[in-house]
C-alpha cells in the first residue's frame, strides 16, 4: 500500500464487529511502549491532552472527530477549558485492538 502524503500513519483501520481479537496484555504492552503517554485504563486506553485554553481544547476535539469519521472509529472525548481526555476501547470486543492503536498514534500525530 503506497502511503499518501495526506496520511497521519501507515496504517488505516479495519472494519471489525466482534470478528477480531481483543490484543493479548503483552501485544498491548508492546503498543503502549511506542505510545508512552498513552495508559491502559478499564478496557481501552487513554491519554490526557493540555492546552492553553477552550477555543484550543475545542480545536483539537474537533480534529479528533475528523480523524474518527474518516477512520469509522470513534474514541469516548471529555472536553474541559483546557484539557482533552480521549479514550479509545473496541467495544465489540470488550478490549483494545489495533485500530484502537492505529487511532491513537494519527492523535498523536496531531500535536507532533
Amino acid at each position: 500500500m503506497e502511503r499518501k502524503e495526506s496520511d497521519l500513519r501507515p496504517g488505516r483501520c479495519k472494519a471489525c464487529e466482534g470478528g477480531v481479537a481483543a490484543l493479548s496484555s503483552e501485544a498491548l504492552t508492546e503498543a503502549l511502549a511506542a505510545l508512552p503517554q498513552w495508559q491502559h485504563a478499564e478496557a481501552g486506553i487513554q491519554r490526557r491532552f493540555h492546552f492553553r485554553n477552550f477555543y484550543e481544547s475545542m480545536a483539537f476535539a474537533n480534529a479528533i472527530a475528523w480523524i474518527a469519521a474518516r477512520e469509522d472509529h470513534h474514541p469516548d472525548l471529555q472536553v474541559g477549558y483546557d484539557y482533552v481526555l480521549v479514550r479509545f476501547q473496541t467495544h465489540s470486543v470488550g478490549g483494545v485492538t489495533e485500530n484502537d492503536i492505529l487511532c491513537a498514534q494519527a492523535v498523536d500525530a496531531l500535536v507532533a
